[in-house]
């Protein structure tokens, strides 16, 4: 029956372009403290743009990550990203939660460019007035969700909890930040091949939206300018050195990349203010591998004019001392964004 027992934690599992990464967290009377955490690379092309291409050797890697962070249990909370998932926030008619549901594939057919046959559907109810309802709807391909819950599968795991990258980014933010009541704060994730925006008010995402552009073409950008291979180049964009390339030339490289990335956020910041009377974002938080890529932070600043802070996702979650990982976390924490605001997932037990 529902409501019965205790709610089971899930671990959460962050399956990138470039890597794994797994997350277990307990709660405490103050909040969260870190179990496990760990991150395993991704050969190239395993996943491509967020569909596994090879879900042997991508679940080979997550029990390689399970393995080495001693984590036993098998409910995992996991979370798609990219054009195969649609996020539309909907102003709909006062009516009941029975009404609502069976108005939604009517809904979802005007605003999504899938066939609601192919897409999954889930909604949440933000608010309402005395008038409408403030409803967010999303779609996610079934192939999609099927490409994940099939690899995950072959890991022997339980996909538990199926999310969006913008969401978990959220809760993570929200379980470390405390901005002020009606800020408008926005939270980005820049992924290998994905950049995920979130922009949130409340602990209510306003506005999302996933860009096919992220650390990998910065990469990229390297390796060809460069003429060297990708793992080189992976090293030098990432803080590494290589023989005869000074800092000027590294910078000038990248710079033109760092430009188009943030002339996308731009684009989405604006598109937000055209359609929602105005309202002004007051500070940006940055996620990812990526966010801490010398020069990009300060180009955010000066085009958004905006505050700009790397988000730790460990910020209020307590390491205990002595952890392996602690220092490894500390350093790296952007990473683990996504994983942590996964790993913050219950399921109800039954």
């Amino acid at each position: 029956m529902f409501g019965r027992g205790k709610p089971q934690a899930l671990t959460g599992l962050d399956i990138g372009s470039t890597s794994v990464k797994a997350v277990q967290l307990k709660r405490t009377g103050a909040g969260y403290q870190l179990v496990a955490a760990g991150m395993e690379p991704l050969p190239p092309n395993l996943v491509v743009d967020g569909a596994v291409v090879d879900a042997q050797g991508v679940a080979e890697k997550i029990n390689t990550v399970f393995s080495a962070q001693g984590i036993s249990s098998t409910g995992v909370a996991t979370s798609i990203c990219g054009h195969s998932v649609i996020v539309k926030r909907l102003p709909m008619p006062l009516m009941s939660e029975m009404e609502l549901y069976d108005q939604l594939p009517i809904q979802a057919a005007e605003h999504i460019p899938f066939d609601v046959a192919d897409v999954s559907l889930s909604y949440q109810l933000l608010g309402r007035s005395d008038t409408e309802l403030d409803v967010l709807l999303v779609a996610a391909r079934k192939d999609r969700i099927k490409n994940r819950m099939e690899t995950l599968a072959r890991a022997g795991k339980e996909g538990r909890v199926l999310d969006v990258d913008a969401f978990a980014l959220e809760n993570c933010f929200e379980a470390n930040y405390e901005p002020h009541p009606g800020e408008l704060v926005a939270l980005l994730n820049i992924g290998a091949a994905v950049m995920n925006i979130n922009i949130a008010r409340d602990g209510a995402p306003l506005f999302t939206r996933d860009v096919a552009m992220g650390g990998a073409d910065f990469t990229e950008a390297l390796r060809k300018k460069l003429d060297m291979s990708f793992e080189e180049a992976e090293q030098l964009k990432t803080g590494g050195t290589s023989a005869g390339v000074g800092d000027a030339q590294h910078d000038a490289i990248l710079r033109p990349v760092s430009e188009r990335l943030v002339g996308e956020i731009k684009k989405t910041f604006d598109f937000f203010r055209a359609t929602s009377s105005g309202q002004e974002i007051s500070c940006l938080f940055v996620a990812g591998g990526t966010a801490r890529l010398p020069g990009l932070p300060e180009l955010m600043r000066l085009e958004l004019g905006l505050p700009v802070d790397e988000l730790n996702p460990f910020r209020k979650i307590l390491i205990p001392p002595g952890h392996p990982n602690e220092i490894a976390l500390r350093v790296g924490s952007a990473q683990f964004a996504v994983a942590v605001g996964l790993g913050m997932r219950t399921q109800e037990a039954s």
